[in-house]
């Protein structure tokens, strides 16, 4: 491998047939701290799967779709617009493709509440892609 491919591998890890996901987490942790949906959507595969820690059914909240996740974590944006994820703990199974995050949840609500609460959000991958995320939070009360 020669050129521009050779130089594209090295600057791009998950492009290489075994992505580093520790590194992924913590670039997609950026990602999500810079509330850039089109930057976060770059790490997510077609036919992706959100899990949301609330909902009506015993996994919360399922999306499907590249479309469909896209759309909820914007609604995450708007409803705490400066939600940050802090303390990141990034863990990975390479062989299994998997991998999890654990953080600190803070932000305001746009009615003036304060959040703060610990999560994790546990990942699969494919190809380099997340084909699944499963977040979780503690119930603060």
């Amino acid at each position: 491998m020669t050129g521009s491919a050779a130089s594209d591998l090295l600057r791009n890890p998950r492009s290489r047939s075994r992505m580093d996901i520790r590194a992924t987490l913590t670039e997609l942790c950026e990602a999500f701290n810079a509330h850039d949906l089109d930057r976060i959507m770059a790490f997510f595969a077609d036919d992706c799967v959100l899990e949301m820690p609330r909902g009506a059914e015993p996994w919360g909240t399922r999306c499907e779709g590249k479309r469909s996740v896209r759309d909820a974590l914007a609604t995450r944006f708007e409803g705490l617009p400066d939600v940050h994820y802090g303390s990141g703990q990034h863990f990975a199974d390479e062989a299994a493709s998997t991998g999890m995050s654990k953080w600190t949840l803070t932000g305001t609500t746009r009615e003036g509440v304060k959040k703060e609460v610990r999560g994790c959000d546990f990942y699969t991958f494919r190809d380099g892609k997340v084909i699944r995320k499963d977040s979780y939070w503690k119930i603060v009360e």
